[in-house]
């Protein structure tokens, strides 16, 4: 089943994912994603997802795990896109884009990539 308001809050749990790979949440990250999120329909999921994560401090492995949970049952969406140009914009918030925050959005890339052609392979 669709649940875009799920689908939105995985977006704030890949974000922290990424804000957090660094080890530490910059205010920079934070005001930028205040930013970007604010011009979105759903920016308010996903910001409340993202100060969720943030608040609990929850391991960023599980979330991660979680996030592309919901994106897999959730299927192809256009949205995706704006959740990477979203990535990209809370890297380079602060100090350009370091190795950590670098691989979560490469690993997210090749892991979300997987899923959907086994998604493919089983329908096929």
């Amino acid at each position: 089943m669709r649940n875009k308001e799920k689908l939105y809050e995985a977006f704030g749990e890949m974000i922290y994912v990424l804000a957090k790979a660094d080890g530490l949440i910059q205010d920079e990250e934070i005001a930028k994603l205040s930013e970007i999120v604010k011009q979105h329909p759903w920016g308010a999921e996903i910001q409340w997802s993202f100060d969720y994560e943030k608040n609990k401090n929850h391991p960023t492995a599980d979330i991660y795990k979680k996030a592309l949970d919901t994106f897999h049952q959730y299927g192809a969406c256009p949205e995706y896109q704006y959740l990477l140009e979203i990535l990209d914009a809370i890297a380079t918030a602060s100090n350009g884009i370091d190795a950590e925050e670098k691989a979560v959005v490469e690993k997210f890339q090749q892991d979300f990539k997987q899923r959907l052609i086994a998604d493919l392979e089983k329908i096929q």
